[in-house]
């Protein structure tokens, strides 16, 4: 049976939703999203599904689907950041599916930084997965190379009880959004790889339905800015994620960090509602962070690669719809 190449539809996020699962099982990744969860990815800032994500069947099955993003501003290093994502079915495995999502994913990758950031040095990026991850090859068959491990942490709930927490910590509400936005986009201009997020992107990422303002934490100053936070989603029941944590440069070295994380773990195990809270970290970051969260009682889990390769310059290529 021949395969259909497509992009994907609303229609599809049902049946990208249970591949996601198969494909967290296999793979030891945890990373599963319902439905809602990939219709609202369809509609994010800056994606075009008809021109950036692709979906492949087999008799009317997903076996496999592939997506981009570019981001709207330049890394710290410079690069037009360019993420490539995707999976294929365990079973169809070995067909050369993969590379042939590859292969359709970084010409309009290549070509939409060309778009956004003409003469940019260009990095393609993906996830490596978890130490014997089929897309370790793949990837490394392509000229991608280990850059960076991330590892997730997670602390059990309600855990052991921690120590008198920060009365300078709140929660943080929709009216906040923006000056948290600012406080980000300052604590992490530095980070490898980041890059500044645009309020649109922003309301994406705290609008989704998996975001969780009322379980984030922020510490303000006495004018109102925003001096560190931590925000949260959750994507698995009784799971709750901490997505970023943050402290703008003027105010490190204040326990800051650890005062919105600590008010996120109590008030998470106080709720009821979570049974784990979870994080990742980057374990190069000179920051420290690692070292935060396991005195915080999190614990590491999965350690999870990330393989780059950066190309001097993006290549003008044509931007409309590869062909199927």
């Amino acid at each position: 049976m021949p395969l259909s190449w497509t992009h994907l539809t609303d229609a599809d996020t049902p049946d990208w939703a249970d591949l996601t699962a198969v494909l967290a099982e296999h793979d030891g990744t945890d990373e599963i999203y319902s439905a809602q969860d990939l219709a609202e990815e369809l509609l994010e800032h800056g994606f075009d599904p008809a021109l950036d994500s692709w979906a492949v069947r087999e008799d009317g099955v997903l076996v496999a689907y592939g997506q981009l993003r570019v981001s709207s501003a330049l890394t710290s290093e410079g690069w037009a950041r360019a993420n490539v994502d995707g999976g294929v079915h365990p079973h169809w495995r070995g067909r050369g599916i993969g590379t042939q999502l590859l292969e359709r994913m970084e010409p309009r990758a290549r070509a939409l930084a060309a778009e956004r950031h003409p003469g940019a040095p260009v990095q393609l990026r993906a996830s490596g997965g978890r130490e014997g991850s089929d897309a370790r090859d793949l990837l490394a068959d392509h000229g991608y190379a280990p850059v960076r491990y991330f590892t997730d942490m997670a602390r059990s709930l309600p855990g052991e009880a921690l120590g008198p927490l920060d009365a300078r910590v709140r929660v943080l509400t929709e009216e906040m959004s923006e000056a948290v936005r600012l406080a980000h986009n300052e604590a992490f201009a530095s980070h490898w790889g980041s890059t500044a997020q645009s309020p649109e992107r922003w309301a994406d990422h705290i609008g989704a339905s998996a975001s969780r303002l009322a379980d984030s934490r922020v510490v303000l100053d006495d004018d109102g800015t925003v001096l560190a936070y931590a925000l949260c989603g959750q994507w698995v029941d009784r799971e709750l994620y901490v997505s970023l944590v943050g402290t703008r440069p003027e105010a490190r070295g204040r326990g800051l960090a650890r005062a919105v994380l600590e008010a996120t773990v109590a008030d998470a195990a106080a709720s009821g509602r979570y049974d784990l809270i979870e994080l990742g970290v980057d374990t190069e970051h000179p920051s420290g962070a690692g070292r935060l969260y396991a005195s915080v009682g999190f614990a590491p889990v999965r350690t999870i690669a990330v393989y780059a390769k950066v190309e001097e310059h993006a290549v003008e290529e044509h931007l409309g719809a590869q062909p199927a």
